[in-house]
């Protein structure tokens, strides 16, 4: 069994990626390159390493650490691992952990749009999508149910930030993502790039999730928009499809969430 750290100082700066700063922090750490993120939980943490992702120090409630996360641990390396009983370690965080295990890896590189996507045929975008939860809720089923990748714009919530990656279970590192950067012309360059656009939306001139057309195309984007507001009418005028999933009972719509599952079960789907 590795040697664990007793956390004894809180004010140990080798303890402030996890007690004193914050996601946008940790994410400029190495401003201007890279940065840094905490995975939570055992399985989280694992899947980052299984992805080729570098830790660089890790928190872990005793209990925990000669248990769930033993396996884990071991598979660290030689960097810190601090410890100590449920709560200092919640003193010390002021967040209650699942599993007991924080773990601060280095941010990996982001390939470009045009790289990531041009082989693939199934992709999801989120676009305004803030919510973490939502985010990793989202990922969490475009890797189970047929999807490629993922596009983000900058105003999404970051997949790598703890909550997002989480709720996904560890998925966001596991299924290919990268950001679409500012640009606004994002549906102009999937085109360009052989894909058709699909944009979840509720208006009028809207095709069912259903149609054989949308199954049928060789390469299809589907785009989901935020909580609420959902998509920029200039997205969805862009789009080559705007496209709705059939409701009963009155219900108007679904969580962003729930609708990316249907749509993805529906349209990673191939004629």
């Amino acid at each position: 069994m590795r040697e664990l750290i007793e956390i004894t100082d809180f004010n140990d700066e080798r303890l402030d990626v996890f007690a004193r700063l914050s996601e946008v922090q940790l994410r400029h750490f190495y401003e201007p390159e890279g940065g840094l993120f905490i995975a939570e939980s055992p399985k989280v943490a694992e899947r980052a390493l299984a992805a080729g992702i570098r830790p660089v120090s890790a928190l872990a409630e005793r209990k925990q650490a000669k248990g769930e996360a033993a396996q884990v641990l071991e598979k660290l390396g030689d960097i810190p691992v601090f410890t100590g009983e449920s709560d200092t370690i919640r003193a010390l965080t002021n967040i209650p952990m699942t599993r007991g295990l924080l773990c601060c890896m280095e941010r990996p590189a982001l390939a470009p749009v045009e790289d990531l996507v041009a082989p693939l045929k199934r992709i999801a975008v989120l676009e305004n999508v803030t919510n973490p939860t939502n985010v990793g809720a989202i990922f969490r089923s475009a890797a189970a149910l047929g999807m490629e990748a993922v596009l983000l714009n900058s105003a999404c919530a970051d997949p790598y930030y703890r909550r997002a990656s989480r709720v996904s279970m560890g998925t966001v590192f596991q299924i290919p993502w990268t950001y679409l950067e500012n640009r606004r012309d994002y549906v102009r360059l999937l085109q360009s790039l052989g894909f058709k656009c699909a944009a979840m939306a509720l208006r009028k001139d809207t095709v069912s999730i259903r149609d054989g057309r949308l199954r049928s195309e060789e390469k299809l984007a589907v785009i989901l928009g935020a909580e609420g507001e959902g998509l920029k009418e200039e997205t969805i005028d862009a789009c080559d499809y705007t496209i709705k999933i059939p409701m009963a009972h009155g219900v108007d719509s679904l969580n962003v969430a729930a609708c990316s599952a249907v749509a993805f079960w529906e349209l990673s789907k191939q004629e």
